[in-house]
């Protein structure tokens, strides 16, 4: 057994000894040292994680991530004990920010896949909007549609609604949105909302008008986009299945000839 690895059962031992015994708490020391973390917080972390898990303790995903990260360095110099030099450190250090971003890595990939299933979803949620628009201002029809919107929109319209409530009569409010969902057209469509709330009650039919005609535009290239991907689906079962059928018959045939040499 190598040093490193028994400085590691050791250092494990006496950490369950002190944690019994209530002279150490993993739970407080990741808590205490936290705050001198979160510089290290991600801009979109907050945004990506309610978009994966809904209403959830950032604070506390936040500290889990600190804690392997410190735990990795920690493991890390004790394997690397017998020979640590400069480059044994910095590497422990590279792996164990890497634990602490992978959390954030495994988010981000998640929130690209689901750019493509956004950029079907908004069309028909705009279609649900536009039909409260024709009743209520936009900025109430915002508020009452995020019941009934899909669940990866619901953070970003929450937040949408509290900065119109707050007093921000800006089309910055709709350009972030828009930043969150960077889909087709998005930017667009969010121009167009703010306008249509900015205009006067004589115009609101004639910019309506404008906001349908360019929804059915989007939810026409959703279902092309829907039936291309079916048809790309099928081709693809086709061809496997061609494939597969192909070589089980060459296969049999050069099966079938090996034995016939043998004979």
């Amino acid at each position: 057994m190598s040093t490193g690895l028994l400085f590691i059962i050791i250092g494990i031992i006496i950490v369950v000894i002190l944690s019994f015994n209530n002279h150490f708490s993993s739970h407080k020391f990741v808590k205490e040292t936290e705050p001198y973390f979160m510089f290290l917080m991600e801009d979109d972390y907050k945004f990506l994680l309610s978009i994966r898990y809904g209403d959830v303790d950032v604070e506390k995903l936040f500290g889990q991530r600190v804690r392997n990260g410190i735990l990795t360095i920690i493991i890390m110099f004790f394997i690397f004990l017998n020979n640590l030099t400069f480059a044994y450190i910095l590497l422990s250090l590279l792996i164990g920010f890497l634990v602490f971003k992978l959390p954030y890595i495994n988010l981000k990939n998640y929130y690209k896949q689901n750019l493509h299933k956004i950029n079907l979803m908004l069309p028909y949620y705009l279609k649900g909007l536009e039909i409260l628009i024709q009743h209520y201002t936009v900025p109430v029809a915002l508020a009452r549609s995020i019941d009934t919107a899909p669940e990866i929109f619901k953070p970003g319209l929450r937040t949408l609604v509290q900065k119109i409530d707050a007093g921000d009569s800006s089309v910055q409010p709709y350009m972030d949105f828009a930043n969150e969902y960077p889909v087709r057209d998005s930017m667009r469509m969010m121009r167009l909302l703010y306008r249509l709330g900015l205009g006067s009650q004589e115009n609101k039919q004639e910019q309506l008008l404008v906001f349908s005609r360019t929804i059915s535009s989007l939810q026409n290239k959703a279902r092309e986009q829907k039936y291309k991907e079916r048809l790309d689906k099928m081709e693809n079962k086709t061809m496997i299945m061609l494939f597969c059928t192909g070589g089980g018959i060459l296969g049999f045939l050069l099966l079938s000839m090996m034995m016939m040499m043998n004979y």
